[in-house]
């Protein structure tokens, strides 16, 4: 992978790349199509090649915790993160797997899926919900994850936010999806886009990366990277 901006270069050190600036950060990664389609068939996985995975993974490792809406989690078929070789360096001093936490208002979850009842070993998963999710949900969901609620009807995002970093998990990871990311935006939440373009024009009715409450964000273009075709591109929050 070659970086052509700000300075060209051959063989980028991915960790250093995208190493954090500070620990408090809040970082979204998504993919999009080079018509702005965040999936494809439904799916994020079709506009996704071999480089957007290694970045995907470096990524993972350099967090504290991986933080995804619910419909994303279903769609995407989440199972929590497991330890990578690639990750010791990555990770001295602190758990092997990062956490995996799920924004769900009213816990519609799979809730003897993968992501919970196979993330003991690793990480236990987490689940930011409501006052207002079904207390037996709540209950069943406490069995095989950390239960924080954030919120009475909806989840109170800065709110979760500070609940997180509160448990040490300073460094987020978002994932998506575009509802998720356009929440987290407009509550000002939201340090840096880690964004990839895929060579593809896909079309249909998908989503833009963010889909949601309108929120003006500038943002300053602090790298792009370059393989078979993809763009990585990290964007970061100009300072107010």
């Amino acid at each position: 992978m070659r970086r052509i901006h700000p300075s060209p270069a051959d063989d980028v050190d991915l960790a250093d790349a995208y190493a954090y600036p500070r620990d408090a950060w809040l970082r979204l990664n998504m993919v999009a199509g080079a018509d702005g389609g965040a999936w494809l068939k439904g799916q994020s996985e079709g506009l996704s090649g071999k480089g957007d995975r290694r970045v995907f993974g470096v990524l993972r490792g350099l967090a504290d915790v991986v933080l995804a809406g619910g419909a994303t989690v279903r769609t995407e078929g989440y199972g929590p993160a497991r330890p990578r070789a690639s990750w010791r360096d990555l990770r001295v001093g602190r758990p092997l797997v990062p956490p995996i936490a799920v924004v769900t208002r009213k816990l519609d979850l799979d809730l003897a899926g993968p992501l919970f009842v196979e993330a003991e070993p690793y990480a236990r998963t987490i689940v930011i919900t409501t006052e207002r999710a079904p207390e037996d949900r709540r209950e069943e969901a406490a069995r095989h994850a950390e239960v924080i609620v954030a919120g009475d009807e909806r989840v109170d995002l800065p709110l979760a936010v500070a609940l997180l970093r509160e448990r040490g998990l300073s460094r987020i990871l978002c994932e998506g999806g575009p509802r998720t990311n356009a929440q987290m935006s407009a509550a000002g939440l939201v340090d840096e886009l880690c964004l990839t373009v895929s060579p593809l024009l896909t079309g249909g009715d998908a989503a833009r990366i963010l889909n949601g409450p309108a929120a003006t964000v500038r943002l300053r273009l602090s790298h792009v990277l370059e393989e078979e075709g993809f763009l990585f591109c990290k964007y970061t929050r100009e300072p107010k």
